[in-house]
């Protein structure tokens, strides 16, 4: 008889590796792994990860690549919103885990398997994003998550490995790392306390330059068109500042949340060329949105990081605050100015014909063009009733 068919989401990581080894040896299933790259990977990362896979006895190996899908369907509105999360986290991984499990489940259906796995903890929130998507689109597929279901410890991960000749020092495993377009998680043993933070060389780039240096990026609508005056696409934008601004080590911090399973957690974190984005795009709007435009654009922003984070990417509210959050960027466009330095980085300036800081009405503090000083004294007269009747009448 034929085995069962097992799609397992492979990263080639502890865990992962793990799975492959147990799916096919413990429990007599055909492993087909995939690999679904939202960005961060080379070509020669990818053909590593397949060569690994492969001598790893599974029945075959797939790179499915949705990188722009991710950009056009995800990250372009995190862009529009500001999206950090408790104002720390730009969704490093919690933004590209639904366009992983819908490509997975895709291709569990396409090709008939009766078993999907992935290598989540029983104590994380990948568990949830994935099971979320895969109990969506393909309900009648089973779902196998063995470093879950056995509580199994990275140690004991490791020690099971050895047995089949993998060998993974404990040094090498120490940290847990997820490598994406929108940046990068790093976990270890830091990050389970409340008061240590990572070493330098938990990072996987390092800072490599002194001084600094002036970079610009250019925005219309709202959506990235060119770097340092160079017209490019958006994912080769956020790639390219990503590889000149980690160099300098912009775009590290630890993460402390909620989890969706009611537990707090740390994470560490780089993401170099997407925190200097945000904070671009951020300060172009504040040029050129007016106030109530720019407020309720964060409430509703605010609440779109979290749904996404909290993986229900496929609830239907999430296709209307996208086209919210889309409506906003009509005047979104111009140049920012940005200066780079070792840890740190500046937002210098902008450059917009839809600046609304125009000067001919007036510049603060300064010059009033568009009203008299007697306009001013009777605005505030009236601004003022609503308090003066409440203070007289409550004795206040």
């Amino acid at each position: 008889m034929s085995k069962k068919k097992v799609i397992l989401a492979f990263s080639g990581g502890l865990d992962t590796t793990y799975c492959a080894f147990h799916l096919k040896d413990d429990l007599d299933l055909e492993v087909h792994t995939v690999l679904v790259n939202t960005g961060g990977f080379s070509e020669e990362e990818l053909a590593e990860t397949e060569r690994r896979a492969q001598s790893y006895g599974v029945a075959s190996h797939a790179n499915l690549e949705v990188t722009q899908e991710f950009y056009d369907e995800c990250l372009k509105y995190l862009i529009y919103g500001n999206v950090l999360k408790n104002n720390t986290y730009p969704l490093c991984v919690s933004a590209e885990r639904a366009f992983q499990a819908l490509a997975i489940a895709k291709y569990a259906k396409d090709h008939g398997a009766e078993y999907i796995a992935h290598g989540s903890t029983g104590a994380g929130n990948d568990q949830v994003r994935f099971d979320l998507i895969f109990q969506i689109i393909c309900p009648d597929i089973k779902i196998i998550t063995p470093i879950r279901d056995n509580k199994l410890s990275r140690q004991e991960e490791i020690d099971y490995l050895a047995t089949k000749g993998v060998n993974i020092s404990w040094e090498k495993a120490k940290y847990s790392i997820n490598k994406g377009l929108w940046g990068t998680s790093v976990g270890g043993d830091e990050t389970l306390t409340s008061n240590l933070t990572l070493p330098e060389s938990a990072f996987p780039s390092q800072v490599e330059k002194e001084g600094s240096e002036e970079v610009t990026l250019e925005f219309e609508k709202g959506q990235m068109v060119a770097l340092n005056g160079e017209k490019k696409g958006a994912v080769q934008i956020i790639e390219e500042l990503t590889a000149i601004a980690s160099k300098y080590g912009i775009g590290r911090d630890v993460h402390v949340g909620d989890t969706i399973i009611g537990i707090k957690g740390r994470v560490g974190f780089e993401a170099a060329g997407p925190v200097v984005i945000l904070k671009a795009h951020h300060l172009l709007e504040k040029h050129t949105l007016t106030k109530w435009q720019a407020h309720w654009k964060e409430q509703l922003a605010s609440w779109y990081g979290m749904l996404l984070h909290e993986g229900q990417f496929l609830d239907p509210v999430m296709r209307d605050i996208e086209v919210f959050l889309e409506n906003t960027q009509r005047n979104v466009t111009g140049k920012v100015i940005i200066k780079l330095a070792p840890y740190r980085f500046e937002t210098i300036g902008i450059e917009s014909d839809k600046d609304l800081m125009a000067s001919e009405f007036g510049q603060y503090g300064e010059m009033n063009n568009g009203w008299s000083g007697e306009d001013v004294k009777g605005f505030t007269k009236i601004l003022a009733n609503q308090n003066k009747i409440y203070s007289s009448i409550n004795n206040d």
